[in-house]
């Protein structure tokens, strides 16, 4: 039976954010709050989901651009080896540094950076659209030479690395900070400060930013996230916030040459008070009151069983036909979805309940096409259709302990 190896991620960055928290507390520190990790965690459930669907494609480009368009053909060496890294870690930089300063490529990497708490959860706020784009980038890397075997090997190592970059509980690294991205260089990168803005793009090598004028040492303690904070848990918000900010922002002008600079101009184009009037238009906010244990509980409840379902799903997704794929996709992208939800009170969160229901309810008929599933659900169906607003009762008394 064939396992798909990058699913051993999924546990491996579990136990190093469960060994940071556990260290963090033992140390009296208070580095995590349970609903942002949470709302990493669903940012980095959905990138790792996506890796079933998109990383092959990956792959494919590089080697048709590594045996179409090749200027040299390297061969594997201790020497290329080192080489490809020095060049990918180049070209990092530049992909990272004009995801800052362009609106289009911001709005796709700005999720990185909305976490106010800097942890190991942060490390995993990557979406599959920042993942395309850097495809974009490295894709000059089989053009230079470099096999499609080298160069997915390497960008593994690239993007373990900098998971370790994203804590507090390190502090500088002696002489390691004049040559690699270590978690103090990388804190002043995810910075609101104002003197930190834009600064260490670097992801393994910190000369690049001493080279192109963008290095900052850490000095006073930083304050993460976004300069103005996002105000909402939602899942979906988070990913397409500053794109209708800069959607909003093109209609107000008629001036094609001015909607051109704000699609390609920099983040300080768009007026901040544009995300408070989109928020108030669709109702995004953080309740202020802390989430009682109960609701918690159950919150955690989905997402360690959404780890589990992803874990088991990334070792054999290579044996499930599409129709397995595309449900568990949907299960668990409505669950995070829900999570988020759940987290701000949200009163429309039983519809996304019973729309996971319906999923499993339709993996059931397909794979299990026996007699009694087939009265379980056709039960299932007639009592959500009749008895709607009782079991949403039910639902908000049990999870909200509310009506």
């Amino acid at each position: 039976m064939h396992i798909n190896l990058l699913a051993l991620s999924v546990p491996f960055f579990l136990v190093f954010i469960l060994l940071e928290f556990w260290i963090a507390r033992r140390q009296g520190k208070d580095y995590f709050s349970f609903a942002q990790s949470v709302s990493n965690l669903n940012v980095g459930i959905v990138e790792r989901l996506s890796d079933a669907f998109v990383t092959g494609s990956f792959y494919f480009v590089y080697d048709y651009l590594y045996r179409h368009f090749a200027v040299w053909h390297i061969e594997p060496s201790w020497y290329s080896w080192i080489l490809l890294l020095v060049v990918t870690d180049f070209v990092w930089y530049w992909y990272h540094r004009l995801g800052h300063e362009v609106n289009l490529l911001w709005g796709l990497h700005i999720v990185h950076h909305q976490s106010p708490e800097f942890n190991f959860t942060a490390s995993t706020r990557i979406t599959v659209f920042q993942a395309a784009v850097r495809t974009c980038f490295w894709s000059v890397l089989p053009i230079l030479g470099f096999p499609a075997p080298m160069i997915t090997s390497i960008l593994i190592i690239h993007g373990v690395y900098p998971f370790f970059t994203h804590t507090r509980l390190v502090g500088k690294l002696g002489w390691l900070e004049y040559v690699f991205v270590t978690p103090s260089h990388h804190r002043v990168h995810h910075a609101s400060n104002e003197q930190y803005l834009d600064k260490n793009y670097g992801d393994v090598f910190i000369f690049w930013d001493k080279l192109f004028g963008t290095f900052k040492e850490e000095k006073e303690e930083p304050v993460y996230g976004l300069t103005k904070p996002l105000n909402s848990y939602s899942f979906l918000w988070q990913h397409f916030h500053f794109l209708l900010e800069m959607a909003y922002a093109m209609r107000k002008t008629n001036d094609f040459g001015q909607k051109w600079r704000i699609l390609v101009g920099s983040p300080d184009m768009i007026d901040p008070r544009y995300r408070e009037i989109l928020e108030r238009k669709y109702r995004m906010y953080n309740s202020s009151k802390p989430a009682p244990a109960r609701l918690n509980r159950y919150v955690m409840g989905q997402i360690a069983f959404t780890l589990a379902l992803l874990f088991v799903f990334l070792c054999v997704e290579a044996l499930c036909s599409a129709e397995v794929k595309w449900l568990i996709a949907g299960f668990i992208l409505i669950t995070v979805i829900n999570c988020g939800a759940i987290l701000e009170r949200r009163r429309w969160i039983f519809h996304v309940e019973m729309i996971r229901a319906a999923l499993i309810a339709t993996g059931l008929v397909v794979y299990l096409p026996a007699m009694p599933v087939f009265v379980l659900v056709g039960l299932f169906f007639v009592l959500s259709v009749h008895q709607y607003d009782t079991l949403e009762a039910g639902y908000f008394r049990l999870v909200y302990r509310r009506a």
